[in-house]
């Protein structure tokens, strides 16, 4: 493979450069490394750290050291103070521990971290000097808009899910650990903030926090809690702000696939809200015990048509719901079904019996045979291949760690 193909054309020449003078060597960039010893107090005194897992042995991670070692140099200029924004490695084949640690399954991998916490979205971006300081940048934008008059939240928009905070000041640890909460889940909600005389009105019983659900008819919800405790605070955001069935696109398609769990997924026009509103209500009420064995998901039909013509479907077949193991697709009879008692949950339960694989490969279980339900086994037994296993990390661009995929 050329190395054109994985790194920009000037990264790619000033990575040559490097390597044609001698120049360039694992440590010449102030790049911090961590240990058992000093992981926990480095990551945990960083406003944000960006730290790559990386083996020496592996192609791609020499391909990166040089981009990311100017990239925190260029940072470092940006933000002198070294507990703003720390760029830090590890070893993995010195520190398995710290590998494992962290679920690393691949190589390199770039993790986000916030206050010695780690985000869910690691960086998958391009690999280039710009791309990284500008990743970084962002994360230093601060997520919550000020508010200045409370005819502001009349306009919100409904569309996304919106956190509010109300505050007698800035400077206080209320406030403090809003910001830190905001910080983590900028990406799931919006985060909107006011002081002062503006927050009066709304803060007759003290601050406080709300949350306004999508829809322009959703009901707020009022946090109950203490302000101060973060586990408490971040418990009760993430609920609200993390939707039970997510949507997958093809930005975040590598992310989901690399949870490692099997998609139950809902196909549907973009602009049919009511389907996704049944589905959503089903999964609630027949699946949420199976939140995290299964990711309950929505998509764009349109979007992923491809994904539908691998189970002989188009758009005009949605809504259309289907599970992805990651080894084949099994479609659900029909979308009306969802109103039978007990038939996703069935679904999702033959699933990880391993019925649905058994009948692809042997048939209707006999239990299974009555002519009312013939047609139904013939769907199962014939199920195409995974059609999402393809959005997984690509070995174009990174070193997969067989044994862990096969766990």
């Amino acid at each position: 493979m050329k190395l054109s193909s994985i790194i920009p054309a000037p990264e790619l020449h000033y990575f040559t450069l490097l390597l044609v003078t001698g120049l360039y060597t694992p440590g010449r960039g102030e790049i911090t490394s961590l240990d058992a010893g000093n992981i926990d107090d480095i990551l945990n005194s960083a406003g944000v750290a960006l730290v790559n897992f990386y083996a020496d042995w592996c192609r791609f991670s020499q391909m990166l050291h040089p981009i990311f070692e100017e990239a925190s140099n260029i940072v470092r200029e940006e933000y002198p103070d070294a507990t703003q924004v720390v760029f830090a490695r590890v070893d993995c084949d010195q520190h398995s521990d710290i590998a494992q640690r962290y679920r690393i399954s691949k190589y390199p991998t770039l993790k986000l971290f916030r206050n010695g916490m780690m985000m869910k979205r690691e960086y998958r971006g391009q690999r280039s000097v710009t791309a990284i300081a500008d990743f970084i940048r962002q994360q230093k934008v601060d997520p919550i808009k000020g508010i200045e008059n409370l005819e502001e939240i009349s306009t919100v928009d409904r569309s996304r899910r919106t956190i509010i905070g109300y505050f007698e000041k800035k400077d206080s640890d209320n406030y403090r650990t809003y910001e830190k909460v905001a910080n983590i889940l900028r990406d799931d909600c919006v985060f909107l903030a006011a002081f002062g005389e503006v927050s009066k009105p709304e803060r007759f019983s003290g601050d406080n926090i709300i949350y306004k659900p999508m829809g322009e008819n959703a009901p707020d919800m009022v946090y109950m809690g203490s302000l101060t405790n973060f586990d408490l605070s971040y418990a009760w955001t993430q609920d609200k702000c993390v939707p039970l069935v997510r949507e997958i696109t093809f930005e975040n398609g590598e992310e989901l696939t690399e949870e490692g769990i099997p998609f139950l997924i809902l196909f549907h026009q973009k602009d049919d809200t009511e389907s996704l509103e049944k589905f959503q209500q089903e999964v609630a009420r027949q699946l949420i015990s199976e939140k995290g064995s299964i990711n309950f998901l929505h998509a764009d039909c349109d979007k992923f048509r491809h994904p539908l013509l691998h189970i002989q479907k188009t758009p005009a077949d949605c809504p259309v719901i289907a599970i992805d193991s990651f080894r084949h697709m099994y479609v659900f009879p029909e979308f009306s079904d969802l109103a039978v008692p007990g038939k996703l949950r069935q679904f999702v339960l033959d699933l990880h019996s391993g019925k649905l694989h058994r009948e692809f490969h042997h048939g209707p279980d006999p239990t299974d045979s009555t002519p009312g339900q013939q047609e139904e086994n013939e769907v199962a037994s014939n199920p195409p291949e995974s059609s999402f296993q393809k959005l997984a990390p690509s070995e174009t661009r990174y070193t997969i760690l067989r044994d862990r995929d096969e766990l």
